[in-house]
């Protein structure tokens, strides 16, 4: 496993419940690989100084990578406010789609969110964006407003999801059942869930 041509490549056809994924903080070393991701599934990427000023912003901030064997294969990231979260950036390495890569970011943005007593989490999909959508609706994600033209470099409309009240028992059960269902083992060294 490892690079080839700037491209992640992996073993072929990993046995899903063989695969280990780390789920640890990103971190300025990761931004290579992430910056590598983001060229191949966004249109308009972020720049590397935009992905460090926001590591630099600790205290509103959450990023994560999600890593197997080493290698970068996924990241996400939340801007925290009072009663609400906003998921900035998720995004797989395709060679790992299908993979349940995103399912474990989102749980962990999901966590995040409700460590800190947030009671709401928001974010924009593209429109075309089906199977992201589906995710998220396994999450409680719910469409509750478009933004026109959001996307820039396509003038794709966005829609508006928000998943409810992410900090309740019920919704903790809710994820339960979502995390017990991925394949494989997720090691999470991010320390959300970690506090008493």
């Amino acid at each position: 496993m490892g690079e080839v041509s700037g491209r992640a490549v992996k073993p072929d056809d990993p046995n899903e419940g063989d695969i280990e994924v780390r789920l640890v903080p990103l971190r300025r070393r990761h931004l290579r690989s992430v910056i590598r991701i983001e060229t191949q599934v966004y249109p308009t990427p972020w720049s590397f100084a935009l992905f460090l000023s926001e590591l630099n912003l600790r205290t509103t901030r959450h990023y994560i990578a999600a890593r197997v064997g080493g290698l970068v294969v996924g990241y996400a990231g939340l801007m925290f406010g009072v009663e609400e979260a906003h998921v900035t950036t998720i995004a797989v390495d395709p060679v790992w789609h299908r993979h349940q890569i995103g399912t474990r970011l989102m749980g962990n943005l999901v966590r995040a969110t409700a460590d800190r007593g947030v009671r709401h989490l928001t974010l924009e999909v593209r429109m075309s964006n089906e199977p992201a959508q589906a995710m998220y609706r396994r999450f409680g994600f719910e469409v509750e407003g478009v933004r026109k033209n959001y996307y820039a470099e396509s003038n794709e409309d966005a829609l508006i999801m928000w998943s409810r009240d992410v900090n309740t028992p019920a919704y903790a059960d809710r994820l339960a059942d979502l995390e017990a269902g991925v394949k494989g083992a997720t090691i999470d060294e991010t320390g959300v869930g970690a506090r008493a």
